[in-house]
């Protein structure tokens, strides 16, 4: 089942899409009570789990490490892998802010408030809207594997079947102080990580996240590394 805005309020939230679906997926946009988000879902069979593929945190910064207007993201990376994928229910779920350009929309909600109470619950919202009863398997690409944690720890009514991230994000202080950048004084934090399945795949090349900070987050049983991956290329997701 699939959740629509009004007629008029669907024109004017499409008009923010910037890009071609395959056309099995259907654009949805999921209002909550801050922030509506961007999504684009293909369900085929209400018995399957559902994959959530999360979004990471988009053009949050220009190239002078400063704050844009839009965090959309340029990279296709994320929502490739998603469309990619061939299981029967698949979800592209966007950040609050990216695609859906709202009122409610601030800077700080791509900066320094990303991993907000509002923010993780909206999104929180948004995922059991869309899942129901489902079984949820909760793909979270760079900061999306944040929030997604955060969603997981926060909400342990969602049924989560297994929980994967890609390049991920894991601890926030830990990541801004390593890059000796100002920390998110308005976001929440993963302290311990969810004790669901999970699996964690690294680049040996990211500098975004890099590699030693993906080994202290996570257990190594749990670690997939993949030799020639930087932040957004050269991840295989088609297993799972």
């Amino acid at each position: 089942m699939k959740y629509f805005l009004p007629f008029f309020l669907v024109l004017f939230f499409t008009a923010c899409a910037t890009f071609k679906a395959p056309q099995e997926f259907s654009y949805t946009p999921v209002k909550q009570n801050t922030y509506t988000l961007a999504t684009w879902q293909k369900i085929t069979d209400e018995k399957e789990p559902i994959y959530i593929f999360m979004e990471g945190d988009g053009n949050a910064f220009n190239y002078r490490g400063l704050p844009t207007k839009d965090p959309t993201p340029k990279s296709t990376f994320l929502r490739n892998l998603a469309f990619k994928n061939t299981n029967k229910n698949i979800v592209y779920l966007a950040r609050p802010c990216q695609y859906i350009k709202a009122q409610n929309c601030k800077e700080e909600d791509w900066t320094g408030g990303r991993f907000s109470p509002k923010i993780v619950s909206d999104t929180a919202r948004t995922i059991k809207q869309i899942a129901q009863d489902k079984e949820i398997i909760l793909i979270g690409y760079s900061g999306g594997a944040l929030l997604s944690g955060l969603i997981i720890k926060n909400y342990p009514e969602l049924k989560i079947k297994k929980w994967i991230t890609v390049a991920g994000v894991l601890n926030h202080k830990e990541w801004t102080e390593f890059f000796g950048d100002k920390p998110l004084t308005k976001s929440l934090n993963l302290k311990t990580l969810p004790n669901v399945p999970q699996v964690h795949y690294a680049g040996a090349k990211d500098k975004i996240v890099p590699l030693e900070l993906s080994k202290k987050w996570t257990k190594e049983k749990n670690l997939i590394i993949v030799p020639k991956a930087k932040h957004n290329g050269h991840f295989d997701l088609s297993e799972i």
